[in-house]
């Protein structure tokens, strides 16, 4: 028999936000047991340091730097990313006769050239192959704030239309018939520090502006719930046939609002909080499939999107309160960045009964879950950027990939070839935020050593010049330099 497949796919967690990898401060206990009946990966890799590419790179098995199209996207992003030709990991299940869905954040796009919000949406997650959808179209501190669910607008009002606005504030028509955080501040639960200070949804500043949809607009603090009673829904509907459920999950991304029981679960505040609210989440997937007489023919896949970040827009004080936490774990940077930790993420597989129980040191890309599970399934798959490293996922090689290459917020592409890594030089420099955020950005080679130095503290490439040719010339062979100087 053919197994289900879960993947529970976090949003902005880092390598060292679970205790299993090392966190003190943040107890994950749900995910810890499965740690210890599967295999945690220690170089496990996103294929970028944000979430748009790194959720295409999944969901496709190709690299997302093949594509100039694909970046991190405005909430109304009229265009799927994801063709309707593309082979996908649901297309690839459904050809092995699989139900399959997707639950939670979607942020890669819908339509064609425009989103229909008061009708029938084309080109959504079913169109791509999942037979279910219940996603919200960006990302929580965006509008529109509301649940697609296959091709409409859920439980959207014919009364109240939405009407959803991207640009200059004095150039929305509806301004004074909307909440803003520039002229209702008093509406206000949270400020924000960059960026989010749009219109006010649920008593937080948002990017964008949207007007009507009151009755389909949801509330921050019941997320959790809601993507559960759907996962779970799903799972009950699929009868006898396997399943693959991507169980996209909103945590522990801005605005980080738990739900009023996990409030409090830490003494991190509201990031850590809503990590332990995703830890939950977890331990109601599992439990539900202990109860069904699943579980032992469920793989289930942690991970996260791309590496941790603190202030992403909203004064809820995350650094402050990290204490001696380290989000990245050893790693150098988070979310945006050139560095390990904006790509080295958690990874833990688990298949009781059938994955060796390791921490496993092989390199794994979540570029290549599309042609592991086609071997596993015997499906056929071609022109992918995906490589077969189910033995790997299984536990049974220590090994993985001996080359593998992620990119940064500006679709610089750095490269890893056993211990060494090479980030190229690149034109776009921002400021570093100190002690936040490290982006990696400048005008010089960056080559490090990863057997000696995990934290990449000692930059090399001046001192072997040929091993930075070499990786300058690999990368220039797959055409992946033209974001570089």
């Amino acid at each position: 028999m053919k197994p289900n497949v879960i993947i529970i796919y976090a949003d902005d967690l880092g390598y060292g936000d679970l205790s299993c990898y090392g966190a003190e401060d943040i107890k994950t206990p749900n995910i810890d047991a499965l740690a210890e009946e599967g295999v945690r990966f220690q170089q496990a890799y996103s294929t970028s340091s944000v979430c748009t590419p790194a959720r295409y790179g999944l969901l496709t098995g190709q690299y997302p730097f093949s594509n100039n199209q694909i970046r991190i996207l405005p909430g109304n992003a009229q265009h799927c990313l994801i063709s309707k030709e593309q082979i996908t990991l649901p297309k690839m299940f459904k050809a092995a006769e699989y139900n399959t869905a997707v639950i939670g954040k979607w942020h890669l796009g819908l339509g064609d050239g425009a989103v229909d919000w008061n009708g029938y949406i084309e080109h959504t997650p079913n169109d791509i192959g999942f037979d279910y959808s219940f996603i919200f179209p960006g990302t929580n501190d965006r509008v529109p704030t509301v649940f697609v669910k296959n091709h409409h607008v859920d439980n959207l009002d014919a009364d109240d239309p939405m009407t959803v606005f991207y640009g200059a504030e004095d150039k929305c028509s509806f301004i004074d018939q909307i909440d803003t955080y520039k002229k209702d501040p008093d509406k206000l639960r949270i400020t924000s520090t960059h960026g989010h200070s749009n219109m006010i949804v649920n008593g937080v500043g948002r990017i964008g502006y949207m007007k009507g949809g009151k009755a389909a607009i949801w509330k921050d603090e019941e997320l959790t719930d809601t993507f559960l009673t759907q996962a779970k829904e799903f799972m009950d509907s699929s009868d006898q046939a396997p399943f693959f459920l991507y169980f996209a999950a909103h945590q522990p991304h801005v605005p980080r609002l738990a739900n009023p029981k996990f409030v409090g679960a830490t003494e991190m505040g509201p990031r850590g909080d809503v990590i332990a609210e995703f830890d939950y989440t977890v331990g109601e997937i599992v439990a539900y499939l202990k109860e069904k007489n699943l579980l032992e023919d469920t793989i289930i896949i942690i991970s996260s999107d791309n590496g941790p970040v603190f202030d992403d827009g909203y004064n809820d004080h995350a650094f402050e309160l990290a204490g001696k936490h380290k989000p990245a774990g050893p790693f150098r940077a988070g979310k945006y960045s050139k560095y390990e930790g904006g790509v080295r993420i958690p990874f833990i597989l688990s298949w009781k009964g059938h994955t060796a129980k390791t921490i496993s040191p092989a390199i794994v890309s979540q570029v290549d879950l599309l042609a592991s599970f086609a071997n596993l399934i015997n499906v056929d798959v071609a022109d992918v950027d995906s490589l077969n490293m189910l033995n790997a996922f299984m536990g049974k090689d220590s090994i993985g990939r001996s080359e593998v290459m992620f990119e940064n917020n500006d679709k610089v592409v750095m490269l890893r070839q056993n211990q060494w890594v090479f980030l190229p030089r690149s034109a776009q420099v921002y400021e570093d935020i100190p002690n936040q955020r490290d982006f990696g950005n400048g005008p010089e080679d960056q080559l490090f050593n990863l057997d000696f130095d995990i934290k990449q503290q000692d930059n090399v490439a001046k001192a072997y010049p040929t091993i930075v040719n070499s990786m300058r010339q690999t990368l220039a062979e797959y055409g992946f330099l033209k974001a570089t100087l």
